[in-house]
């Protein structure tokens, strides 16, 4: 189980506000300010007792259930489909694998520009909704880290929102060198490790309404690196765009539902909410080639 405390997440923006004050990025104005707002947090009644319990499911648990709803709104194509559009869209027509192809997002648009698609995914319940969404495509079963798909046989490989489920990196870049052709391309996004480090982890209501989070793992940039060269895949780009300007959340006196959390949580205290995210990198971008 997770514990998941409104008051501790504010308390904890506001100790990375803190600490690049501390850096020299902020003034004693806004030191003075954030200690006021600690102590004014600490003595709100309403979040003392707001803790949530909350279950870790595996992703083919938690997909199954957000399934229903993954396709949207989801903020998080909003972020990664300009990359893959940019780097696929520059690529000739060939045999396309979607690794963890959840609904057939990807698959759809690899499709519409004239690849041979194959999707994989854990979960059952993704799947079907795939075949529906791309019914030219094929769509199979499998797990990342053991493709159900033949040695060198796909030109590319796209894989999103995926690679944070898995506990290690390794054995799945192991597995797309060896699916993909000598010279072909692999294209990966994810939420950076940064943002899983500050709770964007998907959640999910289990049916008896209880609230859980699908396993994520927090992977550095350098482990993407260590495992894409292990594999033998060359680094041909790397991104890590940065959240855009602006207040992450406007103020708010109550922590919101828990299933907007850790967003709604940003409105509690949003001057160090901006401040703890401002400069801060959204996704991770790679393309790599065999």
């Amino acid at each position: 189980m997770i514990y998941e405390h409104p008051l501790a997440y504010v308390l904890g923006l506001e100790g990375i506000a803190l600490m690049r004050a501390y850096t020299g990025e902020h003034g004693r104005e806004f030191v003075e300010a954030r200690l006021a707002e600690i102590r004014k947090l600490i003595d709100d009644d309403s979040l003392a007792g707001a803790a949530v319990e909350v279950a870790r499911v595996d992703t083919v648990a938690g997909y199954r259930i957000w399934s229903q709803t993954y396709d949207g709104p989801n903020s998080a194509f909003d972020l990664d489909e300009p990359f893959i559009r940019e780097v696929v869209g520059a690529l000739p027509a060939g045999d396309a694998l979607d690794a963890g192809c959840g609904t057939g997002r990807l698959a759809a648009y690899l499709a519409g520009r004239g690849h041979r698609v194959r999707g994989v995914d854990s979960s059952p319940d993704m799947l079907e909704r795939a075949r529906q969404r791309v019914p030219q495509a094929e769509f199979l079963l499998g797990d990342l880290s053991s493709l159900p798909v033949p040695d060198e046989s796909v030109d590319l490989v796209v894989c999103s929102l995926a690679l944070t489920h898995v506990p290690e990196l390794g054995p799945v870049l192991a597995e797309f060198a060896r699916v993909v052709r000598p010279g072909g391309q692999v294209v990966i996004a994810d939420i950076h490790p940064e943002g899983v480090a500050r709770g964007v982890v998907p959640p999910v209501r289990l049916p008896g309404g209880q609230p859980a989070r699908v396993a994520t793992y927090r992977h550095l940039v350098g482990d993407y690196l260590r495992a894409a060269l292990a594999a033998g895949l060359q680094v041909r780009r790397c991104e890590e765009p940065l959240h855009p300007p602006g207040q992450p959340g406007e103020r708010t006196d109550a922590p919101g539902p828990w299933d907007v959390w850790p967003w709604a949580l940003y409105g509690l205290a949003p001057e160090a909410a901006h401040a703890a995210v401002a400069g801060t990198p959204s996704m991770l971008f790679w393309h790599l080639r065999r």
